[in-house]
């Protein structure tokens, strides 16, 4: 594939050092991205994924780049699907889960909460362990971490006669209250390690030392059920790219050096689409409250942005629970690549299935025979047959119209009119997303800026923005590799929690707690070799009134005045997310440390301003428009020049589809930003 590249003045080239070298690669479901940076230039590029082996597409987008014979000067950040598919397609590992006695069953039982409220016969589920996977211990401490039961030599050797009959890939370590005396789990870790060194253990007073044993079970459990699919994927990267320096990319938005990533899978769920936020909130700049709008050829990813990439403890991978940080984000199965049909009542559905990178949509030419969304942009002429997708990948128009008109027959439809249907549908799977993550969590979207990213989010941005009542619009530059443009912006981090339980007005040692968390973080990330100078420290605590179930994290501040900030900042965003406030003590459930280090300062190149001259345009016919509407090569805008819809905007990795009604001003670094007409 062809590649592109950026680049910036003399002045800004000095800011970062001369030999520094960085590839950012984002490896989606259709789609492998890379953004490579040196010396002030910026150089984009694709190549089609291979979801067999992932590494391979990257050494291929590496060979083309002509890196592969630069590899000892050049740093890889890479975000990997490996651990997310592992979970989504349920290909973990054989696992033993050892677990206190009595308490074998609690990944199967969970929260009892169920998927259909009123299905009176759903559909039995296998447990996430088989029974016969898991082995008990009669060691017990209480919830104060007073010792009630001893672990013996004998039970730790009966343990180790288990594993060696089951023969299992990893093993998870879940005792009740780990978090508070976690010798026990310490014990049995270093028994099986003597017993089994090659063995993948995942230990939860290591992976997630706080309570809730169910979650904190399920995130030590999905770490050894995956653990070792990405330790073999990272070993084999890092080896092929040797002597290269490999980082990757974890869910909560910051980098970790890939030997410390294979040891912690669970932190690598939303690896690919944490580097899209990063490089959003980057690009983004003044434009602190954004809604965030990532479309690929899989799926769609949106996220908000309140001034800081938003985390949570609360979220999902497929029917998981992942209580380990990750950026707070609503991931739905509508992108580029989403499969339309129509299902037995006659009705147009699209997706959540995907063609995926192979076959891919019909128009790729790769042998897909179902309809997708893309085939459908390239109907309705929003994609262009003459324009290779990516660079390189010429598009099938009369195979998109095979697979289109056979849906439009079942529908009594015109090709075009089914084209449509399907771009309308997959908009309102979007927009019930984009609701998802503003109105229902009481978010005006009126007030915030929507940034569409991804190769096929601007095709579909302003008629997302007109389902919402929104009138601005960023589509950044970069806006096709901004998840691998996020990958070289990033920040190195390391997100350290720890549950205390106790009252916040008794919580005098809290301090204490906190350093020794940031002293675990500043070791880990200077083993990386990352300056302490360069570092600083982040804490937070989970707080909640006595009696609730759950909490909400606010700063927390190393002053006398601590516990009162804490507190009053509580009761304000307890206001606020749920309109009231209780007269009960306030209590300190867990307290979290970020440590960080900064990424590089990457300062964007500035657009020449723009003149008198006209803007060269093609046109083009696109369905539902009388007259051919303009198109613009995006890398042939100037600073402030301004355009009016319909048009189109391409360029190598994405098009831009400005609706009527919507116009478009270029900015000082390339970012289009779309705002509605006034009086439309």
């Amino acid at each position: 594939m062809q590649t592109v590249t950026f680049s910036r003045s003399t002045e800004q080239i000095q800011q970062i050092s001369d030999e520094t070298r960085i590839l950012g690669v984002d490896t989606g479901g259709t789609f492998t991205d890379f953004v490579y940076y040196r010396r002030g230039q910026l150089t984009i590029h694709k190549v089609l994924s291979t979801p067999h082996a992932p590494e391979q597409a990257i050494l291929q987008g590496i060979k083309e780049l002509g890196l592969d014979k630069q590899l000892a000067q050049l740093a890889i950040v890479h975000g990997s699907t490996v651990a997310t598919n592992a979970v989504l397609e349920k290909k973990g590992v054989k696992t033993v889960y050892v677990t206190n006695t009595g308490m074998a069953d609690v990944l199967t039982i969970g929260r009892q909460a169920r998927k259909e409220l009123y299905n009176l016969c759903p559909k039995p589920e296998s447990p996430p362990v088989p029974r016969s996977l898991c082995y008990e211990l009669s060691c017990r401490v209480d919830a104060r971490g007073k010792r009630l039961q001893t672990l013996n030599n004998n039970e730790l050797q009966n343990l180790n006669d288990f594993i060696a009959r089951q023969q299992p890939e990893s093993i998870a370590i879940n005792l009740l209250f780990s978090f508070l005396d976690e010798q026990d789990e310490l014990r049995i870790e270093q028994s099986l390690k003597k017993a089994f060194p090659e063995m993948f253990l995942s230990r939860s007073s290591d992976v997630l030392p706080e309570y809730k044993e169910y979650e904190r079970g399920m995130a030590t459990w999905l770490n050894a059920w995956v653990g070792p699919r990405v330790q073999g994927y990272l070993r084999r990267l890092t080896e092929a790219i040797r002597p290269a320096q490999l980082a990757v990319m974890q869910s909560s938005g910051g980098t970790i050096a890939a030997e410390k990533a294979a040891e912690q899978a669970v932190r690598m769920l939303l690896s690919g689409p944490a580097g899209g936020l990063a490089g959003a909130k980057y690009i983004a700049g003044q434009n602190n409250n954004l809604l965030t709008f990532d479309m690929g050829g899989t799926s769609t990813d949106v996220a908000l942005i309140e001034g800081e990439l938003q985390l949570t403890s609360e979220g999902y991978i497929g029917d998981y629970p992942v209580a380990i940080p990750m950026v707070d984000m609503h991931t739905i199965g509508a992108g580029g690549g989403s499969i339309a049909r129509v299902d037995e009542g006659g009705v147009l559905q699209v997706g959540p299935e995907s063609a995926g990178a192979s076959p891919g949509p019909a128009c790729y030419g790769l042998g897909g025979r179902q309809a997708t969304v893309t085939d459908a942009n390239l109907i309705l002429g929003r994609l262009s047959a003459d324009a290779p997708l990516g660079g390189s990948l010429s598009l099938d128009k009369p195979a998109a119209e095979e697979v289109i008109g056979n849906l439009a027959k079942f529908l009594s439809l015109t090709i075009e009119e089914t084209a449509s249907g399907i771009i309308q549908v997959a908009n309102e799977h979007m927009s019930r997303a984009l609701r998802v993550m503003s109105i229902q969590r009481g978010i005006d979207p009126k007030t915030l800026v929507l940034l569409s990213f991804g190769g096929a989010g601007a095709l579909h941005v302003c008629a997302l923005a007109d389902n919402l009542q929104m009138s601005h619009v960023i589509v950044p530059v970069h806006a096709g590799v901004l998840s691998a443009f996020g990958m070289v912006v990033a920040p190195h981090t390391r997100d350290l929690s720890h549950t205390i339980n106790a009252l916040l007005m008794e919580s005098e040692q809290i301090n204490e707690h906190l350093k020794a968390l940031s002293d675990r973080g500043i070791l880990e990330l200077k083993s990386e070799g990352i300056d302490e100078s360069r570092m600083t420290c982040h804490y937070s605590v989970d707080l909640r009134y006595v009696g609730q179930s759950y909490t909400l994290n606010v700063p927390w501040s190393e002053t006398s005045e601590a516990l009162t900030l804490a507190s009053e900042s509580f009761h304000s965003l307890h206001k606020k997310r749920y309109g009231h406030l209780h007269d009960q003590p306030v209590e300190l459930v867990n307290i979290r440390v970020k440590v960080s280090a900064p990424p590089i300062i990457l300062t964007l190149p500035e657009l020449m301003p723009a003149t008198n001259k006209p803007i060269v345009a093609t046109q083009r016919m696109v369905y539902g428009i009388d007259d051919a509407v303009p198109v613009y090569h995006r890398e042939q805008l100037k600073s402030s020049h301004q355009l009016i819809g319909p048009a189109l905007i391409t360029e190598q990795v994405s098009t831009t589809w400005l609706a009527p009604s919507w116009q478009c001003t270029v900015d000082g670094i390339g970012n289009l930003v779309l705002k509605k007409n006034t009086g439309t």
